[in-house]
């Protein structure tokens, strides 16, 4: 029903209005050079302009006389006025105003850039020029070839596409514009509208289906689906901004619509990339979590951060170029206060290093126990600035990651065995036969436990003290974590009391005794070893077969 609206109203349109005249062009007219009769006038950059644009405007159409200004030997009047017609429709396409006022009234006009006598009358296209020639002001050869070029980048439907389309009106305006282009700026928007609809339809079915089958199916509304539409709003300004030209508004309209399209389309590709490094942030926790790195899953949120930081100064840099800012002085200026700032975050900016140098070397992970310098604990976060550790007094510590890239780092959490050393001591009066049954029952408690190294470990009797006889105990735990190693000392420390306990073994302390070797009516106090070495191993084996 809609659509047999439209229709009909284009169709009455067509029957109640009349076709348009060919003078397309919404310069506004440069103001008369004289008020005596108009004629084409080439003596200066700015009469030529005046010719050019003066005699293509509705109330002073006569296109002959523009073509004056692309007049040159071997190109007829008809090929000049549609090379005058069609550079018009280039300058109101791109939404140039061209300022013929301010144009230079010289004839001996002298550009020193280029060391000639030419004249660009729009910086944006440096490619059309006037030169002097044979003392008239023209536009070059060079310029009327590219015409055609620049012609079909804007218009590559042709200019009369919607006069083609829409019924349009001759000279009759409805609030400063023709009705065929009130009804091309309503066709344009409802196209924009649907194609908006049709395209992110379109995204979002193939990001789901892509993301289906790459496994994130339950992440594509978060994450996928919120880039379908500012895809789709890109796509949408690109058709605007090739379509607008089409409905040849006037320059001063023309402008400030080609102004914020050139804004609008790298803000919508900027939020594009903005919504793309959360999915590739989600590609990277993929990765983390399938090799089970605790220290990689604190890596991708900083990544996540730094490339939105990226896209959002890139971005900004392109959006600030397409409106013709310098980006070089602007660059410039940036470095200078750059540098200042850079001086006054100095130490920012080496702890930002730092957490770079962490991430790359991995000398710890999340969870692991850590000791460097005064600080010991394991280790809760790795951040931006700084490093979180948990100490054993259950108190947390931040290292900032400079100082911390630059110390020694000694990581408990990264061993494989747990070393466990100490002296055993027992007193001088122990019996050399004691002794040597004594540590073989060491060895054999070590190699009983089912949590030590059993290929490489040390007891040996091997220091005589100045008030013991010392056995170096030196023993290695295969066990993860710190809890688990204190409960495995555990085990084997009442193990080797209990043992000596059986045997009759006395561990050495710092005193001073005083021996009485014969006190009338007391017994001596040093004890007696009636049993030789045999009879010690029998009470070895006999305790070590009551255990099992």
């Amino acid at each position: 029903m809609k659509k047999l609206l439209t229709l009909t109203v284009f169709f009455l349109t067509g029957l109640l209005l009349p076709r348009h005249s060919p003078a397309l062009t919404n310069q506004p007219a440069p103001p008369p050079l004289n008020t005596e009769q108009e004629s084409a006038d080439l003596s200066t950059p700015r009469r030529a302009l005046h010719t050019h644009l003066y005699f293509l405007q509705p109330q002073s159409y006569e296109p002959h006389k523009a073509a004056q200004a692309f007049r040159h030997p071997g190109v007829s009047l008809e090929e000049a006025a549609e090379s005058a017609i069609r550079l018009k429709q280039v300058f109101d396409g791109r939404g140039l105003f061209i300022d013929v006022e301010g144009a230079p009234d010289e004839p001996d006009h002298f550009d020193t850039l280029r060391q000639e006598n030419i004249y660009v009358p729009a910086k944006p296209l440096p490619e059309i020029y006037l030169s002097k020639r044979n003392g008239f002001w023209m536009y070059s050869q060079e310029s009327i070839r590219a015409i055609d070029r620049l012609h079909r980048e804007i218009y590559p439907f042709g200019p009369d596409l919607l006069i083609d389309l829409i019924p349009a009106v001759g000279s009759r305006t409805f609030m400063g514009l023709y009705l065929w282009q009130h009804l091309g700026i309503l066709l344009l928007i409802l196209l924009s509208f649907l194609l908006h609809k049709l395209l992110t339809f379109m995204f979002s079915k193939m990001l789901y289906k892509g993301a289906n089958r790459m496994g994130y199916d339950r992440l594509v509304r978060p994450y996928l689906l919120p880039v379908a539409r500012p895809l789709s709003l890109f796509m949408v300004f690109v058709f605007v901004m090739v379509m607008f030209p089409l409905l040849q508004l006037p320059v001063e309209m023309g402008r400030y619509f080609v102004f914020a399209f050139r804004a609008i389309l790298p803000f919508f590709a900027t939020l594009v990339f903005y919504k793309l490094v959360d999915v590739f942030a989600l590609y990277l926790e993929k990765l983390a979590g399938q090799k089970e790195s605790s220290l990689e899953n604190h890596v991708v949120p900083l990544i996540r951060k730094v490339l939105h930081v990226f896209v959002v100064l890139v971005g900004g840099l392109f959006i600030l170029a397409n409106l013709d800012v310098n980006i070089t002085a602007l660059l410039a200026g940036l470095s200078i206060g750059g540098l200042a700032l850079a001086l006054a975050a100095q130490d920012t900016l080496k702890n930002f290093f730092g957490s770079l140098m962490i991430f790359v070397d991995k000398p710890f992970s999340v969870g692991h126990w850590i000791s460097s310098g005064e600080v010991d604990g394991t280790v809760e976060e790795v951040g931006f600035r700084s490093t979180r550790i948990r100490t054993f007094r259950n108190s947390l510590t931040y290292i900032p990651n400079g100082k911390l890239a630059d110390s020694t780092i000694d990581n408990h959490g990264l061993r494989q065995f747990r070393r466990f050393f100490m002296h055993i001591s027992v007193t001088y009066d122990t019996p050399p036969d004691l002794i040597e049954v004594f540590v073989k029952g060491l060895r054999r408690i070590v190699e009983s436990h089912p949590l030590t190294r059993k290929d490489f470990y040390i007891v040996e009797f091997n220091e005589m003290g100045n008030f013991s006889l010392n056995i170096m105990f030196y023993i290695f735990f295969a066990v993860p974590t710190w809890p688990e190693e204190l409960r495995a000392r555990h085990e084997v420390l009442i193990e080797i009391v209990r043992l000596a306990e059986k045997l009759g073994v006395r561990f050495a302390f710092p005193t001073s005794t005083l021996h009485m070797e014969n006190f009338p009516g007391k017994h001596s106090l040093t004890p007696r070893y009636d049993l030789n070495m045999e009879d010690f191993k029998q009470v070895m084996d006999e305790y070590f077969e009551a255990k099992a």
